[in-house]
C-alpha cells in the first residue's frame, strides 16, 4: 500500500468510527466536498494542511491520525 491509499483508508476509517459521511467531514473541517471526494476516490493525494484540517475537525492530533497499523505497512516509494 502506498501513502495516498493509506491516507484515503484512514479518512474512511475515521468517518466510520465517528459515524459521519465524507460530506459531513468536509463541513466539520472546512474542506470542500470535491477535495475530499478526490482524495477518497484516489484521484488526488492529501496535503499536510488538509490532513491537519481533518484532524482539527475530528478533534484528534496528527499523531493520532498516523498512529495506526495502516501506516506501519507502507511500501517504500523511493524509486
Amino acid at each position: 500500500m502506498k501513502i495516498d491509499e493509506a491516507v484515503k483508508n484512514r479518512i474512511l476509517e475515521l468517518c466510520t468510527a465517528k459515524n459521519i459521511t465524507i460530506n459531513k467531514l468536509g463541513t466539520i473541517c472546512g474542506i470542500t466536498q470535491s477535495t475530499l471526494k478526490n482524495i477518497t476516490s484516489g484521484r488526488n493525494g492529501a496535503t499536510v494542511l488538509t490532513i491537519k484540517k481533518i484532524c482539527d475537525g475530528l478533534d484528534i492530533t496528527i499523531a493520532d491520525f498516523f498512529n495506526t497499523s495502516i501506516f506501519k505497512k507502507l511500501e517504500q516509494e523511493i524509486e
